[in-house]
């Protein structure tokens, strides 16, 4: 079992060599993540002058081929629950830009010739109990009664069993629109365009500070090369493996860096695998500790989940893959035995309330705290924080949400462990 994503040992990583860094530019883009390289690109193609600068050894690393592969429409919270809470209004917006997120991915894939197995074969959330099952038609009549997306339906346990060769679930709640690609192929391809664009990569070049230069957008952005002067700068990162919280301590205490565990299994051949998941899509188990899975190209199973509340290391993330390899045999188990071939971890940056931030703060513009549904939702705030900054305020579907800090979250989340044992007593007693 090796502890390396699937995605990246299946593909090429983007490290472009060093050049020297421009004295200045239109904007510098923290983070060569999804979220900068959409935000890089979009920016590029209006003319600016674009420097992406990213600390780890390659762009496209860290959450954006760490994850399960999964391009999901649907919110990381119950619509219904949303809707209550913040109004029909506001939930169907961001139930929307969901969906528009999909598109954007889409979209990109075909713009820029990226072949990365993108297709939409719709998202399966399944449902153990006769109780979570409930939830899910309940939040389908909502989704159908305000409009907001009538495709989505109930699969009742036959046609659940029908394609998923597991006896754990009483049925399931369908969203067609929901797609999968490969993230590897398509960080390569998206920070290929980037450059292909005109925007300068440079790995290996963490931010150390940013000095704000007066009342205004403009930023002396220092780094271990060189000081460069950016018009503008947008931070595409959050708490990330190499990055920490670097000199944005502000987002600390805003953003729960939770660990999220993978396997991958040994190739199963196209007729064992279409036996396990016919439909080919991506699934998801509803629970507060919940699995996520899918097929890959090569008919390998990619399983992952919560595995634990802790963060990301090859010693947790091996461990973290044998409490998975467990959950995986139990739910199918005519996979008892089957080799895994990879095992890998990374940081899911959570919000309190689950929903993803993106605007201005101090002359800084910001997109982060995806919260497990960022694989979509980067690339498409990334392009739409561009035309927040060309002036299109507008573009931004979560402008003007408050982001309180976390109480007692001053550093390290010291309090992870704790709520994994509430989630695990709730799923229980659920």
């Amino acid at each position: 079992m090796r502890n390396d994503s699937f995605w990246t040992a299946d593909a090429p990583p983007y490290a472009p060599p060093q050049r020297p860094l421009p004295a200045a530019v239109d904007v510098a883009v923290v983070g060569a993540g999804f979220t900068g390289l959409s935000a890089a690109l979009a920016l590029a193609r209006r003319g600016a002058r674009v420097l992406l600068l990213e600390q780890g050894p390659q762009a496209g690393a860290e959450a954006s081929t760490r994850n399960g592969g999964h391009v999901n429409s649907g919110l990381a919270v119950d619509y219904a629950e949303t809707a209550a809470a913040y109004g029909p209004a506001l939930a169907a917006a961001w139930y929307r830009a969901y969906d528009d997120a999909v598109d954007t991915v889409q979209q990109l894939v075909h713009d820029e010739g990226i072949a990365c197995d993108f297709i939409r074969t719709g998202k399966l959330k399944l449902a153990a109990r006769e109780a979570g099952l409930d939830g899910l038609r309940r939040t389908v009549e909502r989704l159908h009664a305000d409009g907001v997306d009538t495709d989505t339906e109930i699969l009742e346990r036959d046609a659940v069993r029908a394609e998923v060769a597991s006896e754990q679930f009483v049925g399931g709640m369908l969203y067609r629109r929901s797609g999968q690609m490969h993230m590897g192929r398509f960080a390569h391809g998206l920070a290929a365009a980037v450059e292909r664009a005109g925007a300068q990569i440079e790995v290996g070049t963490p931010v150390q500070r940013l000095e704000r230069l007066g009342a205004t957008h403009r930023h002396r952005v220092h780094t271990p090369r060189g000081v460069v002067q950016a018009d503008q700068v947008l931070l595409a990162t959050g708490a990330t493996r190499h990055g920490g919280y670097g000199s944005f301590g502000w987002i600390r205490r805003r953003i729960v860096p939770v660990g999220s565990f993978l396997i991958a299994t040994e190739p199963l051949g196209e007729a064992r695998a279409h036996a396990l998941l016919a439909g080919r899509r991506t699934y998801v188990t509803v629970a507060h500790i919940h699995h996520y899975f899918r097929l890959s190209p090569d008919h390998r199973l990619l399983f992952g989940g919560r595995a634990r509340f802790a963060v990301s290391n090859p010693t947790q993330d091996r461990s973290s893959g044998e409490i998975l390899r467990q959950g995986m045999e139990a739910m199918f188990p005519s996979l008892r035995g089957v080799r895994i071939d990879h095992c890998w971890g990374g940081l899911v940056d959570m919000t309190r309330d689950r929903l993803p931030r993106a605007g201005e703060r101090d002359g800084l513009y910001y997109a982060t705290g995806l919260s497990g549904h960022g694989t979509q939702m980067s690339v498409h705030l990334g392009r739409a924080m561009a035309r927040v900054m060309a002036g299109e305020a507008a573009a931004n579907p979560f402008a003007g949400r408050p982001w309180p800090a976390i109480p007692g979250h001053l550093g390290p989340p010291w309090f992870l462990p704790l709520v994994g044992l509430y989630y695990q007593l709730k799923d229980k007693l659920a």
